[in-house]
């Protein structure tokens, strides 16, 4: 299968994805138990007051029109108004995603060359010393939690030691103009995703190291470091890829509590302060931000994969 045809087809999947996933979401808000109206009309609501609510929200009309207006509307970033301040919900989003994106591409830009090194140093390594230490931290890093390590890094680092800011108090949205905020998070959100990787990378390696077609290539005497990174490398990196993909997910996730502990002000926090404040429709949007997001990592990183390993990807 050719590259163009795998991307069309993943294409056409993907929107279909999309369009399940905002469908979804619309009808997972609208089943949240309570009358969403009452709820933010306060203590002892005046009717007058809860009708007006219903009307902004749009409940007084049939839930088949409010759900074609509202996926009309999200190509145009027209995600509804927020019930507590008025405000369009693409705003909230404007306000949010500056720390939100700062952390996600840092971890990223940080995560690849850091697992795929290390899950190669520890593949040179097989069974010595060295690959012992790294398997151990990775195994031990991988089961803390994100929360318990940002609380750990806090009090060690931030309180105990006052080596780093504890929090991102003071930072505002722009995080760049205050590196040293953005250690400890950086540190939380990477702790497991590079073990994970790590680990893939390791296996794909030794597996591809003892392959047949690189071990016909030792035979024709290609060096030992271009046979490692040309030839073993690249099929090593196919499972690893997509591991990140699926890091992305977790890091959407992992963001939300990373903000929380850190008091970033970015989409993790807008979305827990609508929850608590009810405020659905900010709620609805940003979920259809961060379940597109989700789509469209994993549709670039299957895309990649096709092109380190074409075979593999193509049977998938």
């Amino acid at each position: 299968m050719s590259l163009r045809r795998y991307a069309t087809r993943r294409l056409g999947l993907g929107v279909l994805q999309v369009l399940a996933v905002a469908t979804l979401v619309f009808l997972l808000v609208r089943a949240l138990p309570g009358d969403a109206a009452v709820a933010l009309a306060g203590d002892n609501p005046d009717p007058r007051r809860i009708e007006e609510i219903r009307a902004a929200m749009g409940l007084d009309r049939p839930a088949l029109e409010r759900w074609w207006t509202w996926l009309l509307g999200l190509p145009r970033l027209d995600l509804g108004v927020s019930l507590v301040s008025g405000r369009p919900v693409a705003e909230f989003l404007l306000d949010g995603l500056g720390p939100t994106a700062v952390l996600a591409v840092l971890t990223l830009v940080l995560l690849v060359p850091v697992a795929v090194g290390v899950g190669v140093l520890a593949a040179l390594r097989e069974g010595g010393a060295l690959d012992r230490v790294l398997t151990s931290i990775s195994v031990g890093l991988h089961s803390i939690p994100e929360f318990a390590l940002a609380v750990v890094l806090i009090a060690l680092f931030g309180v105990q030691l006052r080596w780093l800011p504890p929090t991102a108090v003071g930072a505002g949205g722009n995080l760049l103009a205050h590196p040293e905020m953005l250690v400890l998070p950086l540190v939380v959100l990477l702790a497991r995703p590079i073990c994970s990787i790590s680990r893939l990378v390791r296996a794909g390696m030794i597996d591809a190291l003892a392959s047949d077609h690189v071990r016909h290539a030792r035979r024709l005497g290609i060096g030992v470091t271009r046979l490692r990174f040309a030839h073993a490398l690249p099929n090593a990196l196919a499972p690893a890829v997509q591991q990140v993909a699926r890091t992305t997910d977790w890091l959407l996730g992992g963001v939300i509590v990373v903000e929380a502990v850190f008091v970033i002000p970015g989409l993790g926090t807008a979305l827990v302060d609508a929850v608590a404040g009810r405020d659905l429709p900010v709620v609805q949007g940003l979920a259809v931000v961060f379940a597109v997001t989700t789509v469209l990592v994993n549709l670039l990183a299957d895309l990649i994969a096709f092109r380190l390993a074409p075979r593999s990807a193509g049977l998938a």
